[in-house]
């Protein structure tokens, strides 16, 4: 039953009115000034609905609609007032009143209003990121809804704390404790700093070494001295990090509470337990790719503000005319292009244009939504840029580590003989992704007719030629992706970036107000999963992982294609967990010795741990493509996230074995 307040100051049409809409089972309460009005909406959480009036003494309806829609923002307010002005409307439109009617309304017509702004109300609380939680039991409470699950976040804590008092592990500590020695049969050979560890150092030495963390305690003079940290000590760390990677995640797939929060909470857990030093924990989240994700979703702002993004379809999607088409054409090609351009740029470009098409598509079909397209657009965008990955070593900073492994043993391939490889893979496995996505799509779409190419057509068609802005930001996109691909080993990809934004704005394309309209939330995300890599990596967590699945493996697994689909598994899934630079890091080091000490071909492994990095599909944290696409995966008018967190994670999940197995 819905519960409504009902202002106004006249007694009588108050007591009327509630009268009727209790008649009609809804439950009211009256107040008849705006001081009242305000006091009421802030202490009672159930009134779904207000029906203020405008004209009153003391407060005015303006004046108390703000004032509760600052402590209440997700109330649906509906303006009744005798006394109605254009200026008046404009004023409580502005100030986000759902609807405005004027007395006498029908009763009719009033209770439809009310009953729209019931069924809109969900769509303002996720606007507002409030929780729409069920009351009336505890398993109602622990279940909660998106972005506050209790019982999740109290999984959470146990989950953490059973981690962080639970006795170390044999094996970590062995592997924290061995010293180096550069023979290929090294326990720690994995680890992120092996090459710059000393002769006979420690992992546990090195940590406290390279990020300034020692104990104290007196020598034999009774001063007090700095001594390396214990391997016990820095496995208290290794396990912190684990934790907190199984809390984020689950936080993350769950939606237990709000992404941006989540982010944070990883470096609350890093901050307070010592894990790294403070600054080198805001570095951690300040990584270049951070600044680069940040400054894609920027320019991807000025490409749709100046109408170039649909220059830009034209080029991309001007074949896509039919389903097949678009999948069986545009996401081989797409794949090819992210094998040499950044894909995380080509996502950024593309994501806002399937929107447009999806907006338009459903608008045509009259229906309000099609979850099911929505989804298909933004997973088969991630799916393909991401699959690009193992065409050219060029394509991303997981394949020159992989060649650097290779190097280290004297067999690393020349950049032809990758591309050899590597570039069929690419629109196979494009090919691959375009089937899945059809056959287990094409039943569930509600937009029967899908003509991606005549839609960016006509939206092109409507702004006209090119005027003086799109060509100012084509030649800006020009030239930061010419500096992408000739000096990224320079200025890396965050750089370029941040001056086309500089540009822009000096030639007044892009305003600071419309960079503050990206999704900051998603660069949290990402800057929170940079940190999580660079905590695995630098305190062994991460080569306690890689070792733990090795030393699983059944013997079959253990040379020839059997450890390249070992290896391909276990990369295909880490690399969702962590950057995909740090798993090839922390596995490759252990895959290709293994290859050499079984006679298996080291490429044949290399290959597949490189390969598999690119299937980053299960979680959005897996890569820059899937916070890119996921941010952006909105509705344009009621502002749904239409591709939430759990269907990314629970769709992605099958899919990302299922490739990983067929590199």
């Amino acid at each position: 039953m819905a519960k409504i307040l009902l202002v106004d100051d006249e007694d009588k049409f108050r007591s009327d009115l509630a009268e009727r809409l209790n008649l009609r089972g809804l439950e009211t309460i009256e107040a008849g000034d705006g001081e009242y009005a305000i006091k009421v909406a802030r202490s009672d959480y159930d009134i779904d609905i207000i029906l203020l009036d405008l004209k009153m003494p003391g407060l005015s309806g303006e004046q108390t609609l703000a004032e509760i829609k600052k402590y209440r923002p997700a109330v649906q307010i509906i303006m009744l007032t005798g006394h109605g002005s254009m200026a008046s409307a404009m004023e409580i439109g502005r100030l986000e009143a759902y609807a405005y009617l004027e007395k006498p309304c029908e009763m009719d017509k009033l209770l439809e209003t009310i009953e729209a702004a019931r069924e809109d109300r969900p769509h303002v609380m996720a606007r507002h990121e409030i929780p729409d939680v069920e009351k009336g039991s505890l398993k109602k409470w622990l279940i909660g809804s998106h972005n506050s699950r209790p019982g999740i976040v109290i999984l959470g804590a146990l989950i953490f704390a059973a981690m962080y008092f639970a006795p170390a592990p044999q094996r970590l500590i062995d592997i924290l404790s061995a010293p180096k020695t550069g023979e290929i049969t090294d326990i720690n050979m994995g680890f992120s700093g092996y090459r710059q560890m000393s002769e006979n150092e420690t992992v546990a030495d090195y940590y406290s070494y390279k990020n300034k963390m020692y104990n104290t305690e007196r020598d034999a003079d009774g001063k007090v001295v700095k001594v390396h940290q214990t391997p016990e000590d820095v496995s208290k760390k290794a396990r912190i990090m684990l934790a907190t990677l199984i809390v984020a995640a689950l936080f993350w797939a769950s939606g237990a509470v709000p992404v941006g929060i989540t982010a944070l909470l990883v470096g609350v857990l890093m901050y307070f337990t010592g894990v790294l030093r403070p600054d080198d924990i805001a570095k951690a989240y300040a990584k270049d790719a951070v600044i680069f994700i940040f400054g894609v979703l920027a320019l991807a702002v000025a490409i749709a503000k100046t109408g170039l993004d649909r220059r830009i379809g034209l080029l991309l999607l001007g074949s896509a005319k039919t389903l097949p088409r678009l999948l069986f054409i545009f996401l081989p090609l797409l794949a090819m292009a992210c094998s040499l351009v950044s894909e995380h740029a080509l996502v950024a470009f593309i994501m806002p244009l399937f929107m447009m098409v999806y907006i338009t598509s459903i608008r045509a079909a009259g229906i309000k939504k099609d979850r099911a397209l929505a989804v298909m657009f933004a997973l088969t965008l991630c799916y393909t840029a991401n699959s690009g990955g193992p065409g050219s070593p060029a394509a991303g900073g997981r394949n020159a580590i992989m060649m650097g492994i290779l190097q280290d043993y004297n067999v690393a391939p020349s950049f032809g003989e990758w591309m050899t490889y590597g570039m069929p893979f690419v629109p196979v496995m494009a090919l691959v992704i375009a089937a899945y996505f059809y056959f287990r799509f094409r039943s569930k779409l509600k937009v029967k007719s899908l003509n991606v190419s005549a839609i960016v057509h006509k939206a092109s068609d409507q702004i006209g030629p090119m005027n003086k802005n799109e060509y100012i930001t084509a030649a800006v996109l020009v030239g930061v992706i010419a500096l992408w691909i000739g000096a990224s080993d320079k200025f890396g990809m965050g750089g370029p970036i941040i001056l086309g934004l500089v540009a822009l704005n000096i030639m007044r394309v892009l305003k600071w107000r419309d960079i503050t309209t990206i999704h900051w939330e998603v660069i949290a995300l990402y800057a929170s999963a940079s940190a999580l890599g660079k905590g695995l990596a630098e305190t062994g967590g991460a080569l306690f992982l890689a070792d733990g699945f090795l030393s699983i493996l059944p013997e079959f697994m253990s040379d020839g294609s059997g450890l390249a689909v070992a290896a391909s598994l276990f990369t295909g899934i880490t690399t969702n967990f962590m950057s995909d630079g740090a798993t090839v890091s922390a596995i490759g080091p252990i895959t290709v010795p293994m290859a050499t000490i079984s006679g298996t071909h080291p490429w044949m492994i290399g290959f597949a741990t490189a390969f598999a990095s690119s299937f980053a599909h299960m979680l959005i944290i897996g890569t820059p493509s899937n916070a890119i696409a996921y941010a952006m995966a909105k509705d344009p008018i009621t502002g749904e996230q239409l591709v939430t967190l759990a269907i990314f994670s629970l769709l992605s999940r099958s899919a990302s074995n299922f490739f990983s197995i067929r590199t």
